[in-house]
C-alpha cells in the first residue's frame, strides 16, 4: 500500500478524498483504495460550489495540523473528490505531525 502523502523538497503533497455537504467538518483517518493508493478522508459541511468546499478543506487542515492556511494549497483535483494538497514546510516535521495525529 502506498502512503497518503508524497515527500517533497520543501513540504508534502497530501492525497485527500473530500466529502462535501457533510454533517460535520472532520478528518476521519486514512483509507486504502482497491487500486493500492491511500487517501486521507476528510468531510466538510460546505457545498462544492464556487470553491467553498475547497476553502473549508484548507481551513480544516490548517486547524488540524496547526499550520497557517497560507501554507496549504490545493494543487490538483479542485473539482474532484480526490485532491492533492500541498503542505509547505519542513517535510520531516510535517510527517511527524501526520503520524502523531493519525
Amino acid at each position: 500500500m502506498s502512503h497518503h502523502f508524497r515527500r517533497e523538497i520543501d513540504g508534502l503533497t497530501l492525497f485527500v478524498r473530500l466529502t462535501p455537504k457533510s454533517a460535520k467538518d472532520a478528518i476521519e483517518g486514512v483509507e486504502a483504495r482497491d487500486d493500492g493508493r491511500a487517501h486521507l478522508k476528510a468531510r466538510v459541511r460546505a457545498v462544492p460550489e464556487d470553491g467553498k468546499a475547497n476553502a473549508a478543506l484548507v481551513k480544516l487542515l490548517a486547524k488540524w495540523l496547526d499550520m497557517a492556511p497560507r501554507n496549504i494549497k490545493i494543487v490538483a483535483g479542485a473539482t474532484s473528490r480526490l485532491k492533492q494538497v500541498r503542505l509547505e514546510g519542513d517535510p520531516d516535521s510535517l510527517i511527524s505531525k501526520l503520524s502523531g495525529l493519525l
